[in-house]
């Protein structure tokens, strides 16, 4: 064998030295193309928050909630009747106040029966206990 002849096993050795070369070579290219995706993936998502702001400030705002529908006021003539109360007193009231207004015996019978009618509805708000015993009729 002359000297620019390779042997079989330095040829083998040339090869896998080579291929070594090329894998680092792939790998190295694989982590630029990933950092490269990255950066392209960045000015994509800047672009799609840009589209988002000028719908954002165009949206109508959204609407405020309206005022609660106003309570039903029972049907009963008592219940009426202490509506009308209120709405001539037009400031709270307690139970004996109210029967003194409606003309009925001042009575703790009396008294607590008028206290259960208004305490009953006060639930729903007609009328409002504004403190323990004191009830006025809510505003519109």
């Amino acid at each position: 064998m002359t000297g620019g002849e390779l042997t079989l096993g330095a040829v083998l050795a040339r090869l896998e030295e080579r291929e070594h070369e090329i894998t680092a070579q792939a790998e190295t290219t694989r982590e630029q193309i990933t950092q490269l995706t990255a950066q392209l993936d960045e000015p994509g998502r800047a672009a799609a928050e840009v589209r988002i702001t000028p719908k954002t400030l165009l949206a109508p705002p959204d609407q405020q909630p309206s005022a609660p529908p106003a309570p039903e006021l029972p049907d009963h003539p008592a219940c009426q009747q202490i509506t009308a109360v209120f709405t001539e007193a037009g400031h709270p009231l307690r139970a004996r106040q109210v029967c003194e207004a409606m003309d009925v015996a001042i009575a703790p019978n009396n008294i607590n029966n008028v206290r259960l009618k208004l305490e009953r509805p006060a639930g729903r708000g007609i009328p409002a206990e504004t403190e323990p015993g004191l009830f006025s009729q809510p505003r519109p």
